[in-house]
């Protein structure tokens, strides 16, 4: 069995430093890297990149809204077509530092408040993916497993990630716990470990009219700005591969 390992990354910001990148890139497979909307600029994107690629990382766009100061988790009323000119003008950036390092862009994965509005939201989620198609149809759109995001990636015939959180906590529907709640981010590294291994065998636990269902994961996901990431990282990954499960990128 394998499973791809990805982190937000690249989340620094002029002399504000954010993460451990250089550790986490040593055991991660995938890296999402912030293209400036939210965190990051254009020398962060770069060093990033450099260093994914001399990592042997896949690197993927993590585009988000335009809200530095509230670090992309506040909620902005933008239409369809802003959402879609917005992330064309992002994944583009990043594409330019990936040409220049001469390796492939993967994947796109949004950011914070639109990635939990895209999960909920079918015009939010379709503008996204068409921004993603508009780009290119090899890229691989990653969404929380089994939501509106997923589904309009597939409508847009693009490829698909369900992702998994081994360090937020659930809702019952499947969704992740608001930030704003007690305990809604995990920082325990053997819980974090545990709940990889679980999302990674048996998907995500969704209840729905009094009947429970799992939607399988094609990548998990570790917060970079996790106080405890890159502890969380190390044992995730040695519990996945005791459990005979490798890690392997997206592509």
């Amino acid at each position: 069995m394998k499973i791809d390992l990805n982190c937000d990354m690249g989340e620094s910001f002029g002399t504000y430093k954010l993460g451990n990148d250089a550790e986490m890139m040593r055991i991660i497979t995938s890296a999402n890297i912030a293209c400036g909307f939210h965190a990051g600029g254009p020398k962060v994107m770069s060093s990033t990149v450099s260093l994914a690629a001399q990592s042997g990382v896949a690197v993927g766009a993590h585009p988000g809204y335009p809200d530095l100061n509230g670090f992309g988790r506040r909620d902005m009323a933008l239409d369809a077509e802003e959402i879609e000119a917005m992330l064309l003008y992002q994944i583009g950036a990043l594409a330019a530092f990936t040409k220049a390092n001469g390796v492939e862009l993967v994947h796109v994965k949004v950011h914070g408040a639109l990635y939990n509005r895209a999960a909920i939201d079918p015009d939010c989620a379709a503008a996204i993916a068409k921004a993603v198609a508009r780009f290119s149809k090899s890229l691989i759109l990653v969404g929380l497993a089994g939501s509106e995001m997923i589904r309009a990636g597939e409508q847009a015939g693009l490829r698909t990630a369900n992702e998994g959180f081994p360090d937020r906590i659930y809702l019952p529907d499947g969704c992740l716990m608001p930030r704003s709640q007690a305990d809604a981010v995990i920082e325990s590294p053997e819980r974090v470990a545990q709940n990889a291994l679980r999302l990674a065998s048996e998907g995500v636990r969704i209840e729905k009219g009094g009947s429970v269902q799992y939607l399988p994961v094609d990548t998990l996901c570790l917060h970079g700005d996790n106080i405890t990431a890159v502890s969380n990282a190390k044992l995730v990954a040695k519990v996945l591969a005791d459990a005979g499960i490798e890690l392997h990128a997206l592509t």
